[in-house]
Protein backbone atom coordinates (compact mmCIF):
# COMPACT_ATOMS: atom_id res chain seq x y z
CA UNK A 1 0.00 0.00 0.00
CA UNK A 2 1.32 2.96 -0.84
CA UNK A 3 0.77 5.46 2.18
CA UNK A 4 1.75 9.24 2.17
CA UNK A 5 0.25 9.81 -1.24
CA UNK A 6 -2.17 12.44 -0.96
CA UNK A 7 -4.91 13.34 -4.62
CA UNK A 8 -6.57 16.66 -4.67
CA UNK A 9 -9.59 17.81 -5.80
CA UNK A 10 -10.33 21.58 -7.13
CA UNK A 11 -13.33 23.22 -7.96
CA UNK A 12 -12.57 25.98 -10.74
CA UNK A 13 -9.25 26.01 -9.98
CA UNK A 14 -9.66 26.37 -5.93
CA UNK A 15 -8.56 23.54 -4.09
CA UNK A 16 -12.04 21.92 -2.22
CA UNK A 17 -10.77 18.70 -1.22
CA UNK A 18 -7.90 16.08 -0.57
CA UNK A 19 -7.86 12.26 -0.13
CA UNK A 20 -5.14 10.61 1.54
CA UNK A 21 -4.55 7.30 0.16
CA UNK A 22 -5.44 4.34 2.15
CA UNK A 23 -5.72 1.26 0.21
CA UNK A 24 -6.84 -0.55 -3.01
CA UNK A 25 -9.23 -3.00 -4.43
CA UNK A 26 -8.62 -3.13 -8.21
CA UNK A 27 -9.82 -1.25 -9.73
CA UNK A 28 -10.94 1.57 -6.99
CA UNK A 29 -8.50 3.16 -4.37
CA UNK A 30 -9.82 4.30 -1.05
CA UNK A 31 -9.17 6.94 1.28
CA UNK A 32 -10.12 9.37 3.86
CA UNK A 33 -11.36 12.28 2.33
CA UNK A 34 -10.75 15.83 3.95
CA UNK A 35 -13.18 18.93 2.57
CA UNK A 36 -12.02 22.11 2.63
CA UNK A 37 -14.33 25.21 2.82
CA UNK A 38 -15.22 25.16 -0.79
CA UNK A 39 -16.38 21.72 -0.82
CA UNK A 40 -20.03 22.35 0.95
CA UNK A 41 -21.55 23.52 -1.94
CA UNK A 42 -20.36 19.91 -3.72
CA UNK A 43 -21.74 18.03 -0.94
CA UNK A 44 -25.11 17.24 -2.52
CA UNK A 45 -24.05 16.05 -5.59
CA UNK A 46 -22.50 13.29 -3.53
CA UNK A 47 -25.29 12.55 -1.31
CA UNK A 48 -27.14 12.11 -4.43
CA UNK A 49 -25.09 9.63 -5.67
CA UNK A 50 -25.42 7.62 -2.63
CA UNK A 51 -28.80 7.72 -3.13
CA UNK A 52 -28.82 6.76 -6.20
CA UNK A 53 -25.97 4.09 -5.49
CA UNK A 54 -28.94 2.08 -2.96
CA UNK A 55 -31.69 2.53 -5.47
CA UNK A 56 -29.98 1.04 -7.78
CA UNK A 57 -30.44 3.80 -9.95
CA UNK A 58 -28.01 3.56 -13.06
CA UNK A 59 -29.32 6.25 -15.21
CA UNK A 60 -29.52 8.38 -12.33
CA UNK A 61 -25.43 7.23 -11.43
CA UNK A 62 -24.63 8.00 -14.62
CA UNK A 63 -25.88 11.89 -14.80
CA UNK A 64 -24.59 12.33 -11.42
CA UNK A 65 -21.03 10.87 -12.56
CA UNK A 66 -21.08 13.32 -15.22
CA UNK A 67 -22.13 16.43 -12.90
CA UNK A 68 -19.42 15.64 -10.78
CA UNK A 69 -16.70 15.55 -13.46
CA UNK A 70 -17.92 18.39 -14.32
CA UNK A 71 -17.44 20.26 -10.69
CA UNK A 72 -14.52 18.66 -10.01
CA UNK A 73 -10.96 17.98 -11.41
CA UNK A 74 -8.84 15.83 -9.48
CA UNK A 75 -4.97 15.40 -9.84
CA UNK A 76 -2.31 12.45 -8.99
CA UNK A 77 0.12 12.67 -5.79
CA UNK A 78 2.13 14.22 -8.37
CA UNK A 79 -0.15 17.00 -9.62
CA UNK A 80 -0.54 15.92 -12.81
CA UNK A 81 -4.79 16.17 -13.76
CA UNK A 82 -6.44 12.95 -14.00
CA UNK A 83 -7.83 12.55 -17.58
CA UNK A 84 -11.02 10.46 -15.90
CA UNK A 85 -12.15 9.60 -12.52
CA UNK A 86 -15.58 8.09 -11.02
CA UNK A 87 -15.67 9.35 -7.34
CA UNK A 88 -17.72 8.40 -4.48
CA UNK A 89 -17.48 10.41 -1.17
CA UNK A 90 -19.09 9.84 2.13
CA UNK A 91 -18.89 11.74 5.33
CA UNK A 92 -14.79 11.55 5.29
CA UNK A 93 -14.63 8.66 3.40
CA UNK A 94 -13.68 8.74 -0.68
CA UNK A 95 -13.64 5.92 -3.03
CA UNK A 96 -12.86 6.45 -6.71
CA UNK A 97 -10.99 4.81 -9.54
CA UNK A 98 -8.77 7.12 -12.43
CA UNK A 99 -7.71 6.55 -15.86
CA UNK A 100 -5.10 8.69 -17.76
CA UNK A 101 -7.08 8.26 -21.07
CA UNK A 102 -10.88 9.83 -21.33
CA UNK A 103 -13.54 6.87 -20.82
CA UNK A 104 -15.13 6.28 -23.79
CA UNK A 105 -18.40 6.73 -24.42
CA UNK A 106 -21.02 4.30 -24.33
Amino acid sequence: MDTGRVWRLYHRGELVGEIDEQGHDFPWTSGRFRALPGFEPLRPLFVARHSALDADDDEAMIRIDDDIRAALTMTHPDGRQVAEFLLAIEDDEANFRWHDEPFEDG
